[in-house]
């Protein structure tokens, strides 16, 4: 099993709106995409210092299935979003 995390930093530009939108949009792909297995996504309640404010956590069977899910049209749709409204991302994949 692939494990695909994202931490997002927003924009303080209509950050808290953005957050929603991107958080709702990221929570459509499991109906979309067949090679995401599972998917959950987080908003930060904490907002310390170190927190960043938005996490997503993803499973896909094969690393090929995580490719597809990298290219699919539907994922493609939301990272144009998420280009224009977040700051910096940090990810993370690995095996389970």
């Amino acid at each position: 099993m692939i494990v695909h995390i994202v931490v997002f930093d927003f924009k303080e530009e209509d950050k808290y709106e953005n957050i929603l939108k991107v958080k709702e949009m990221l929570e459509t792909l499991p109906y979309k995409i067949d090679e995401l297995l599972e998917m959950e996504v987080g908003v930060d309640f904490s907002r310390s210092e170190r927190a960043c404010d938005m996490s997503l956590y993803s499973t896909f069977e094969t690393r090929e299935d995580l490719k597809v899910y990298a290219t699919h049209p539907a994922h493609l749709e939301v990272l144009a979003v998420i280009r224009e409204v977040v700051e910096k991302t940090r990810v993370v994949d690995y095996e389970k």
